[in-house]
């Protein structure tokens, strides 16, 4: 029973991206200077704020104090570090290159941060947008109508379409408040209980491919990820097999995972990487495979793999930045119509009822 709540607990611990960038460096640079793991840990340890990085680094320091390898202590928490990190860890105590593996980490870790930060910086402002345009709306709605609509009423005004919609919606919400509540919270439940269904999560991953504008950012962020990783891994010395095998395990697009395992079962067949993924061309596009064709023809797969990565990077960072331009006016001009037709519609009748002195 104790094992079981033990394993909940390590499955629940997470820690913040930045601590994982800063704890890869500074292992890479302390063992390239000649510390041991075991000091190398206990240095850093010191300098770690978050709670949850502070217990699995104790128990990182445990299991190497009882001849455990670095990468075997930290495979219980393959949920935090991922397994493209345990791989290349493991694989770098294996060869004597775990200075240069953790530097590898750590550039893949800040690229990985950069992107994930550029794409949740484009949505802050719809956002901000999204949420004033309902707090003004509330507010209109359930706060100043409710307390003009009695003079309306007390003075025998004749209300435009504007206003009785207006009402009509406000003592809907008014009723049926608590309702309304509890429908958008279990239709939220309900879709995050839907999204851990791997069928129905690779139907939206799948859908969302599909769509004109949100497609075209998903597989420029997925190419982006798969060619990262694919380089790191190759450059750290895996196999082409487990490189690929391993991409499909950290991909979050549930697309993209199974072409990439059925490319990995390709692979051991006989076939070239490119082979498969030129067959794919809606999912990789045509520059993808071509630039691979010529790294596996040549031996410089790891090379051609860095420099889509980063081309990719860049048209993701180019997109969103488009996006961001393109957004911004077309959620004013939403906000401004919604509010307006509020504020028409509380106005009109005021007017009306003025000019009838």
């Amino acid at each position: 029973m104790n094992k079981f709540l033990e394993k909940i607990n390590k499955s629940l611990l997470k820690i913040p991206l930045s601590e994982k960038v800063m704890f890869t460096k500074h292992m890479s640079m302390m063992i390239k200077s000649g510390m041991s793991e075991i000091e190398s840990i206990r240095l850093i340890r010191r300098q770690i704020k978050s709670r949850g990085f502070g217990i699995i680094l104790d128990d990182v320091v445990n299991g190497l104090e009882n001849g455990q390898f670095l990468s075997d202590t930290l495979r219980p928490y393959e949920n935090v570090f991922g397994k493209l990190f345990i791989s290349i860890v493991s694989l770098g105590e294996v060869s004597g290159t775990l200075s240069e593996n953790l530097g590898f980490l750590s550039d893949e870790l800040k690229e990985s941060q950069k992107l994930r930060s550029k794409v949740k910086s484009a949505m802050i402002y719809p956002s901000i947008i999204l949420v004033a345009t309902i707090g003004v709306v509330t507010t209109l709605v359930l706060f100043i109508l409710p307390r003009i609509l009695p003079i309306f009423t007390s003075l025998g005004a004749h209300l435009p379409i504007t206003t009785r919609i207006l009402i009509a919606i406000a003592t809907f919400l008014k009723s049926y408040f608590f309702l309304v509540t509890l429908g958008l919270v279990t239709l939220v439940i309900i879709w995050i209980l839907l999204m851990r269904i791997n069928v129905v999560k690779y139907c939206f991953h799948k859908v969302l491919l599909l769509m004109p504008f949100a497609g075209n950012i998903s597989t420029k962020y997925n190419m982006a990820n798969i060619t990262r990783t694919l380089g790191i891994l190759l450059r750290s010395g895996v196999k082409i097999v487990e490189a690929v095998t391993t991409a499909s395990d950290i991909t979050e697009n549930l697309v993209f995972r199974k072409e990439l395992l059925v490319a990995a079962e390709e692979i051991k067949k006989g076939e070239a990487l490119f082979k498969h993924l030129e067959q794919k061309q809606k999912l990789f596009p045509p520059t993808v495979s071509r630039m691979i064709e010529v790294g596996e023809k040549t031996g410089n797969l790891d090379d051609n793999l860095d420099y889509l990565a980063n081309f990719y990077k860049n048209e993701v960072d180019e997109t969103v930045a488009n996006l961001s331009s393109i957004l911004e006016p077309a959620l004013l001009l939403i906000m401004g119509g919604i509010v307006g037709f509020v504020a028409l519609a509380i106005i009109t009748p005021i007017y009306e009822i003025t000019q009838s002195f």
